[in-house]
């Protein structure tokens, strides 16, 4: 049941403080989270070669929660208007004022401070630095309205995620970072194509820009399977960079086998299982490939 459903209308009156966050949270998809954070973890076990100092650990898993619900704030408060005329996130809750842009901007403050509190508990130039995602994260949902490219703009948030750990946790950013980096930007950009084929139709009809817009279904598949490919390699360089052993490359293996199986789920006359596709197989990829970076650190490295 939808949120507008539960308080029709897009009132808000009587909501506490709690419910209100629960509205927000659902309305930036918070549990997405999944998405970005075994990237994150993943990197923090490879800076280590094993466990990773615990304090150190829990600020950059601080640092990714909200540097995460900063940007799914800002691409909710960017587009609200948008996802008023579409069919698709018409209820959303700020589309319906359930909840509103002071409250959403309040919540982007809230996080973007404590973004930046974590980063000054890391390395120092964590801290310098922090300014960086912030604005890429504020600025990414804009692309959409002037390039097809803005699936990579997305990706630009992704792909500071490892680089980042790297950094906060030692000062330093060793190739195999930036190599892991690169392969979440193919891989996010890649699932956020999938992603717009829903909204083809409406993009084209109000004049906003993304790869299916442009190219049409059938080719936006063959994008994403080859943006996919190419995460395929740029983890297989990260690896090999880094030195891990066969559990990581096994890992790989796994993950590739796991996009063969997304792409099976949407054809250009079966979009049915495209939610499936997006939310589900990309949470599950996601996960897989950090546990056999973890293991491969803890076991072997």
């Amino acid at each position: 049941m939808s949120i507008d459903a539960n308080h029709g209308g897009g009132s808000n009156a009587g909501l506490n403080p709690l419910r209100r966050l629960q509205i927000f949270l659902d309305t930036i998809k918070f549990e997405h989270s999944i998405f970005a954070l075994p990237f994150a973890v993943a990197a923090a076990f490879m800076v280590a070669g094993g466990w990773p100092n615990w304090v150190q650990f829990g600020w950059v898993i601080v640092a990714m929660v909200t540097l995460r619900t900063f940007a799914m704030a800002a691409n909710r408060l960017v587009d609200a208007a948008i996802d008023r005329r579409n069919p698709r996130t018409a209820d959303r809750a700020l589309a319906t004022g359930i909840i509103g842009k002071p409250e959403v901007i309040g919540y982007m403050a809230v996080s973007a401070v404590v973004f930046v509190v974590a980063a000054w508990q890391l390395d120092p130039l964590a801290l310098l630095l922090s300014p960086i995602p912030i604005v890429v994260a504020f600025t990414y949902p804009y692309l959409k309205r002037f390039t097809w490219l803005a699936h990579f703009g997305i990706g630009a948030v992704y792909v500071i995620v490892p680089p980042a750990v790297s950094i906060a946790m030692t000062g330093t950013m060793p190739a195999e970072f930036v190599l892991l980096g690169v392969a979440a930007l193919f891989w996010v950009s890649g699932f956020d194509v999938l992603y717009a084929i829903a909204d083809i139709e409406f993009d084209r009809a109000n004049g906003l820009h993304s790869i299916p817009a442009r190219f049409g279904i059938s080719r936006s598949l063959v994008i994403a399977k080859a943006l996919h490919l190419v995460t395929l390699v740029f983890l297989v360089l990260s690896v090999l960079a880094g030195g891990s052993g066969f559990l990581a490359a096994f890992g790989i293996v796994v993950v590739g086998a796991l996009f063969a199986y997304e792409h099976s789920l949407v054809k250009v006359d079966d979009l049915s299982k495209l939610n499936m596709a997006f939310f589900t197989m990309n949470g599950i990829i996601a996960v897989v490939f950090a546990i056999f970076v973890v293991l491969d650190e803890l076991l072997i490295g």
